[in-house]
């Protein structure tokens, strides 16, 4: 199925075997729990060691680079975009403006206006001033206000580039943006990159364990869950079968117009859909055939859970990352 190998998300790698393919799932699922709750409430350069670790794991795990590159080449090129674009921005910083008119504006109006006082007047033998020494004009000297030093090197301003400016701000919130985006998509891909999916509806059902005590049916969630990522590669399978007997038909579109061209879309989703039902129909008729009556009572054991020294020193990193974020991961 060309269609299901060339998805950048999702694909399980089966060769090679991985040191992460060794680990236990339920680990591995700790582990993804841990990459998507650390980034929260952290400083930056917690978030950007996250996202070096993820790389790091990747390269010592001796991943090909042929999967590397496809499942990491969009989400880096995604995240540098998203880093460039949220740093030139406006960075919305709340200023506290100072109000125009006073808090008490109909009190202030009603107090009396003081007047200037009067000049003194001339005596009675000189009524019109002549001769007295008046003050000399003082001349007006321009004000020249000079910038006052600062006492640190701090500035709001990092970056300014013509009409582009980048603030602390800005760049505070580009790289929470974009090292979430990748520590969010990259963690969960590489998690179904070296696990399968009967492991991974495993795992679930493990964890889910203690809620049987309120009653709910775990175990027919999980195999819902199983039959769906086993239904995945069926549909895609019957949507590239379809795309292909389209295309070797060489139908001229452009002279069925518009309304003819939904018509035959119309008939491809419609047969899509017949199809799927029909694969659906089988499955369930293959297991009333072998017995399967309820899930409780005809359990399958998809994957043997067992415990190694690799799995134990994995929760130990886990513990030790947990405790470097709450010392010194979190904001300031």
């Amino acid at each position: 199925m060309d269609l299901l190998r060339s998805l950048p998300l999702g694909l399980y790698l089966e060769q090679p075997v991985t040191w992460l393919h060794r680990l236990d799932p339920r680990v591995k699922l700790v582990w993804l729990m841990t990459f998507l709750a650390a980034p929260l409430l952290a400083n930056p350069a917690w978030r950007i060691a996250l996202v070096g670790l993820l790389i790091l794991i990747t390269l010592t795990a001796m991943i090909p680079l042929r999967v590397w590159r496809q499942q990491m080449g969009w989400l880096i090129f995604l995240c540098t975009l998203v880093f460039v674009l949220t740093a030139i921005l406006p960075d919305g910083l709340n200023t506290n403006h100072q109000p125009r008119l006073p808090a008490d504006e109909l009190a202030f109006t009603r107090q009396p206006t003081p007047l200037p006082d009067p000049p003194p007047a001339n005596p009675w033998y000189n009524p019109f001033g002549w001769g007295q020494n008046r003050p000399p004009a003082v001349k007006q000297q321009p004000s020249i206000t000079k910038p006052l030093p600062q006492p640190t090197d701090y500035s709001y301003m990092l970056l300014r580039l013509g009409p582009f400016t980048i603030t602390r701000r800005s760049l505070d919130l580009a790289i929470r943006v974009s090292t979430l985006l990748f520590t969010l998509i990259y963690s969960t891909n590489l998690y179904l990159l070296t696990t399968a999916p009967e492991e991974v509806t495993a795992a679930i059902e493990n964890w889910m364990e203690p809620l049987r005590r309120f009653k709910i049916p775990v175990t027919e969630i999980t195999l819902t869950l199983t039959l769906s990522l086993r239904f995945i590669p069926l549909v895609l399978e019957e949507i590239q079968n379809l795309v292909r007997s389209v295309s070797t038909r060489a139908i001229n579109w452009k002279k069925l117009g518009m309304r003819r061209t939904i018509q035959v879309w119309l008939m491809v989703a419609e047969r899509l859909l017949e199809n799927l039902l029909l694969r659906a129909e089988q499955i369930a008729s293959a297991m009333k055939v072998r017995g399967f009556t309820s899930p409780n009572q005809h359990r399958v054991q998809w994957h043997q859970f067992r415990f190694r020294v690799m799995d134990w020193l994995a929760l130990a990193g886990m513990v030790l990352l947990w405790g470097i974020r709450i010392l010194w991961g979190g904001e300031a």
